[in-house]
């Protein structure tokens, strides 16, 4: 009898180890975790990288997806500045935590206290942290990144164009700041990238022999458009093309450095934008790659940005995945491979590392993503290639863009209710809904369930789950 039971135990013990191996992470998942540096460029269209058909030379962002993986169906939780960056920093939609829009300039809000930024909880886990470029998380001081877990930040407080003359040619009242403290009014904004990609690769050097965390928010191709006279007329795409020239150098400088140092092997590095192009400025704007819209809407051309990750060894090299993800997955993957904890209040993103490492049969584990817009407005559900465009009102480039840095273009416009298949029509011109009932009323009932959770305005629902954001006072 002990001999059976000694034989059951053992095949108790195999069966489990089956289980545990197949349900684990992938072996490509090291016992050291990984420095993160993630570049955040503003409103950089889906079209506006080599690798994604851009019409100019992006040759390092080209070979960061030949060294890593490209995502072909990459998503921000909304298409604007400051609640784009919420999302991505906590692993929460933008409505949860009270963030809608972009906040303007002495804004009386911002990130809470309470709320848990990626910067944050890597630095529980000994990391070094920075923060280089735009911040638009609120410009009071208990708002700013050394407040919320970044140990320096340089740069600009919010959007490059947010002073009181906007669109004149002076802005003395735009400051360059150095953790709580402003260092210039009125920026030189040609040096802006330059100094960026400097400042993000002295706290590399200063910081390679401890596991760190480096963020770096390009402030452009937002416009008012700045470009240095090393890439001025040189890309032969006109301004913008000058200005993503110098962004492709800048994302060259910091994989160099980490080459340099040899801390390639060991770094997990994430480059992806904030929104879409603002389509309204013409040849001042990107590319939206052939996606409907732009920068301000729930279409594709707002949400879907370009992506590109890399770790060597981990990450496979040279693939393309169209698999679907959003940045709110950021901050519980990194949480994974850093052995970071995750807060106890609730957060929207789930680790979805099992999708970037390319661990075979791996599936999102979102039912699907919500896409809000304006204060509250539910306008449309993301899940897999299916896309439920909910009715809604949204600006539209129905007129002629603007040139010279001058806008022009956009009317308000009626979307009805539509889904769309993404694989076969990713430019959103095919409602499929009659042909697929089936998923139509799955997606509407995923609708049903965000709206009892963080409301929606369009349908007058009262969010139940959503915290409010921060206040000065």
């Amino acid at each position: 009898m002990p001999e059976i039971l000694s034989r059951l135990s053992l095949l108790l013990l195999i069966g489990s180890a089956i289980v545990v191996a197949a349900d684990a992470p992938p072996s490509t998942v090291p016992s050291s975790p990984p420095n993160v540096v993630v570049i955040f460029t503003d409103d950089q269209g889906y079209g506006d990288v080599g690798c994604y058909g851009a019409r100019y030379a992006t040759p390092h962002l080209d070979q960061l997806a030949k060294d890593g993986t490209r995502f072909t169906s990459f998503h921000v939780a909304q298409a604007v500045c400051s609640a784009s960056r919420s999302a991505l920093l906590t692993g929460c939609y933008p409505n949860r935590i009270g963030f809608s829009g972009a906040l303007g300039p002495k804004s009386q809000v911002g990130l809470a206290d309470g709320e848990l930024t990626i910067a944050e909880m890597l630095k529980a886990c000994g990391y070094a942290t920075a923060a280089v470029g735009k911040w638009h998380l609120g410009d009071q001081k208990k708002f700013l990144p050394t407040h919320h877990g970044f140990d320096s930040w340089y740069g600009l407080p919010y959007s490059n164009d947010m002073w009181p003359q906007h669109p004149t040619t002076t802005f003395p009242d735009l400051p360059l700041m150095e953790g709580d403290r402003v260092l210039a009014l009125n920026p030189d904004q040609t040096r802006l990238t330059g100094d960026y990609t400097a400042r993000a690769v002295s706290f590399i050097e200063a910081n390679h022999s401890t596991p760190f965390f480096l963020y770096v928010a390009h402030s452009m191709p937002h416009v008012p458009l700045f470009v240095s006279e090393r890439f001025k007329n040189k890309s032969g795409a006109g301004l913008y093309g000058d200005v993503i020239s110098e962004i492709d150098w800048s994302v060259g400088e910091v994989l160099a450095t980490l080459d340099r140092l040899q801390l390639r092997d060991n770094t997990l590095v994430i480059f992806t934008s904030d929104n879409g192009p603002w389509l309204s400025y013409g040849d001042h704007a990107g590319s939206a790659g052939g996606l409907r819209e732009g920068k301000g809407c729930s279409f594709e051309g707002g949400t879907r940005v370009p992506c590109m990750m890399r770790w060597p060894g981990h990450i496979p090299a040279g693939r393309v995945s169209d698999d679907t993800l959003m940045t709110i997955d950021l901050l519980p993957t990194i949480a994974r491979l850093c052995g970071g904890t995750l807060p106890t209040h609730r957060i929207d993103g789930k680790d979805v590392w099992p999708l970037i490492s390319g661990e075979t049969g791996a599936t999102n584990p979102h039912a699907g993503y919500a896409m809000y817009y304006n204060r509250n407005d539910l306008q449309a559900i993301l899940s897999g290639h299916w896309k439920l465009v909910l009715p809604h009102r949204f600006r539209s480039l129905t007129g002629t863009p603007g040139n010279g840095g001058k806008p022009g273009g956009y009317s308000m416009v009626e979307a009805p209710l539509a889904l769309y298949d993404l694989t076969a029509d990713r430019a959103e011109t095919t409602d499929v809904a009659a042909a697929h009932p089936a998923v139509l009323g799955r997606l509407q009932a995923l609708a049903e369930s965000f709206r009892a959770d963080l409301g929606d305005d369009l349908t007058k629902r009262q969010a139940t789950g959503a915290r409010p954001i921060g206040r000065s006072e």
